[in-house]
């Protein structure tokens, strides 16, 4: 028996109730009798711009629903503009999942479709869907158009380069303005391989959704297809019971990985699916995605690693095409959400500019993916993203300068006073997900404003927080144990050696051991910033960045069994 038929297929009072207030939306009584009941989980808020066109593309799937032979009902659940909400979105993730986890389960759905599409709407709804395991489909809201600027292309990334330009006194405030118009010029996410775009990548690999969704640009109507299509699919998967945890195999997520590094994917996408992993209890650990292990090289020339766009990534094939060149190295039997093998699924995909997807034998670039790095200022490891650092500071020592907090950062790094070279390490703490809290996007710090001014465009940075998916730079990111709870980051003072060997993945504090621990018996214990709500609930329950920096007390998922019935 169809699951909402125990709500809406009882006799008596509770069935009366359950029927009864449906209709009152002019629901006619044969939807409700036996058709599957398929959610629609909408991140649509015109607080989320990426998402801002998610009412039009949810009637796309009720079109694909009802072809089907499903009855589709839309609910919202809240919504993470990256671009606004303050202090970080990611302080807020693992409570959009909670979200989603409990509106699942608690409402008479037989299936899901998770519509998301800015950063932490993607992750934060597979989250909650892993953790109730009914049958779910992703579909992502897709790139904007590439932004068009004095005869050249521009997008996210860019926003750092004319950020620099401006501090450093190279563009003035008229062309920074008309940047800005120039640049989002139609609905979606990202238009470079940022988080979101990241994001849309990684459930395409996994399986979650069908072939192309990752690429297809949210002005292009092939987009309400695939959504169309995605809405007759998950009618289909609840007939045959395909649930996330058939498809989200140990061999999903190292496809997934593989695919990250082949994409030059955001170092957010660690974090992310370390996450979702624990939520569908798959042993996945920092470890595993050490592409300093692999032989995956950077096939796909796209910024913020290379030089063009999502939409020029579409055109050229999308993912499908990228992964049909790396069929050596995937798990091709892995199923997905179309019934079908991963290698099915691209089975017939094609490249059409190989200046944009390589060859797997003649690649962008033989660097690619995720270094995890590990020592004595990093125990349980901290992140680096080769592809979109500087090849002369992979080896790299320096002398620290410290910030101790973001508003210490912000205070400093354009005083002309400030006691810094090209050769320095920029120390960021507090920004994880404790001491923040939320673990905000600040990690690639800019470049002292004194150094821009002599021309320094990169430098060796490291903090506890991240950055963004768009972001690039010699960047040491999710630093584990974070400062606020007493990692070693936490006792790093100005004039400490530092020493950055990514080649053999090492982070390392040149202070001994001895003078470690003392500075560590001297930190002040950690405090919550409140004692109630949500902050404090975030502050005293978040793991650490490499544990995916979800909440203890949701590891593993609680299924789809409603506890207690109200009538």
């Amino acid at each position: 028996m169809l699951r909402s038929q125990q709500w809406f297929g009882r006799k008596g009072k509770d069935g009366f109730i359950y029927r009864a207030w449906m209709k009152n939306q002019g629901i006619p009584a044969h939807e409700l009798q036996g058709k599957p009941v398929i959610g629609i989980c909408n991140t649509w808020s015109e607080l989320t711009p990426c998402n801002a066109h998610f009412r039009e593309l949810a009637e796309s799937v009720k079109h694909g629903i009802y072809e089907a032979g499903g009855f589709p009902v839309e609910f919202p659940v809240m919504s993470l503009g990256e671009t606004l909400i303050k202090p970080t979105a990611m302080l807020y993730r693992n409570l959009v999942s909670m979200d989603v986890e409990e509106s699942i389960r608690a409402n008479p759905l037989d299936g899901v479709v998770l519509l998301c599409g800015c950063d932490k709407t993607t992750p934060a709804l597979v989250m909650g869907a892993c953790s109730v395991n009914l049958p779910t489909i992703v579909v992502s809201g897709g790139p904007m158009l590439t932004g068009k600027y004095r005869g050249r292309d521009i997008s996210t990334s860019d926003v750092w380069r004319f950020s620099e330009a401006y501090r450093a006194g190279n563009m003035s405030d008229e062309e920074f303005f008309t940047a800005e118009a120039c640049m989002a010029r139609s609905r979606g996410h990202c238009a470079v391989m940022g988080t979101a775009s990241t994001m849309a990548c990684m459930v395409e690999s996994l399986g979650l959704s069908l072939a192309e969704n990752a690429a297809i640009p949210a002005a292009d109507s092939r987009r309400k297809v695939l959504a169309h299509l995605s809405g007759s699919r998950i009618v289909e998967m609840v007939k045959e019971n395909l649930k996330p945890s058939d498809i989200l195999t140990r061999d999903a997520f190292e496809n997934a990985i593989m695919v990250n590094a082949a994409i030059g994917g955001s170092t957010n996408f660690v974090i992310h699916l370390l996450a979702i992993a624990a939520r569908i209890g798959i042993d996945l650990n920092i470890d595993d995605f050490n592409t300093r292990l692999t032989n995956i090289p950077l096939l796909a020339n796209l910024q913020p690693s290379g030089k063009y766009f999502m939409e020029d990534f579409f055109y050229a094939g999308g993912l499908p095409a990228l992964m049909k060149e790396l069929e050596k190295e995937l798990h091709g039997n892995a199923i997905t959400v179309s019934g079908k093998s991963i290698a099915e699924n691209y089975a017939g995909a094609e490249c059409f500019n190989r200046d944009i997807i390589t060859q797997a034998n003649e690649p962008f670039n033989p660097v690619s993916g995720i270094v995890i790095l590990k020592g004595n200022l990093c125990e349980d490891g901290a992140v680096l993203k080769p592809s979109a650092a500087s090849p002369a500071l992979m080896k790299h020592t320096g002398r620290a300068v410290v910030f101790e907090n973001i508003e210490d950062y912000k205070a400093k790094i354009d005083d002309p006073d400030l006691d810094v070279d090209e050769n320095s390490v920029l120390v960021l703490k507090n920004v994880g997900p404790r001491g923040y809290p939320g673990m905000p996007e600040v990690g690639n710090m800019s470049i002292p404003k004194k150094l821009l001014e002599q021309g320094i465009t990169d430098m060796v940075r490291i903090s506890d927080g991240r950055m963004s998916g768009t972001g690039f730079g010699t960047v040491v990111l999710h630093v584990s144990p974070e400062a606020a709870i007493g990692g070693a980051l936490a006792i790093v003072q100005n004039g400490d050696v530092i020493i950055l060997d990514v080649p053999n993945g090492i982070l390392r504090l040149e202070v001994p051991d001895e003078e470690i621990a003392t500075r560590k018996r001297n930190l002040p214990p950690f405090e919550a910033l409140t004692g109630r709500g949500y902050t404090w609930l975030y502050q005293t329950h978040v793991e650490q960045a490499h544990l995916g920096a979800d909440f203890n007390f949701l590891k593993g998922g609680s299924g789809s069994e409603v506890l207690r019935d109200s009538h």
